[in-house]
């Protein structure tokens, strides 16, 4: 799996001629990859504030090349405009940072909320009893010794709260994913 971070700073925001068009070009790629599953992005989630960014989940980094440079999906041409417009004028910033992570090493709990980056991109599997800490879960440990107790409520008013709020009850990980990633290593 690769966890691919990317944004962009904002340096001169009086230039708004500058950047905004680098500030739309990236919803109109990731709704391309959505509606493209087998370009190989798993999901996403953006964030605004403090300054442009987004978590994307990829099967495999050759899906992440693939992208980027195939010249009829929309990642190609902008890239190359920011490169020949902006260049080093210092008006915006872009940056990215590629990890590449074996799914046997990803862990994530969420807890009295719908599924979220990772486990939105993957899936969640309840958390089994006796796996409280991060350690138990990934295995790197048998025996549990989580800092706090789980916080699991009863199943009536875990799944009453949910319904209200659109958050599945008590707690999930995504430390076994329910898609299929390809194996790294």
């Amino acid at each position: 799996m690769i966890v691919f971070l990317i944004g962009m700073r904002i340096n001169k925001p009086w230039t708004v001629h500058v950047w905004w068009p680098i500030f739309v070009a990236m919803p109109k790629m990731l709704k391309y990859l959505v509606e493209h599953p087998d370009k190989g992005l798993l999901g996403y989630q953006q964030a605004v504030l403090p300054s442009p960014m987004i978590v994307q989940y990829w099967r495999s980094f050759e899906d992440l090349e693939r992208s980027a440079r195939n010249r009829d999906d929309p990642h190609l041409e902008p890239w190359r405009r920011f490169n020949s417009r902006i260049g080093s004028s210092g008006d915006v910033g872009i940056w990215h940072e590629t990890y590449r992570v074996k799914a046997a090493n990803i862990e994530g709990v969420y807890g009295n909320m719908p599924p979220y980056g990772l486990a939105a991109a993957t899936g969640v599997v309840p958390i089994r009893r006796g796996r409280d800490s991060a350690a138990a879960r990934m295995g790197i440990t048998e025996t549990d010794h989580p800092v706090l107790p789980g916080y699991l409520t009863s199943a009536a008013s875990s799944a009453e709260r949910a319904s209200e709020s659109g958050a599945r009850p008590a707690r999930h990980t995504c430390a076994a994913p329910t898609k299929v990633l390809q194996p790294i290593g």
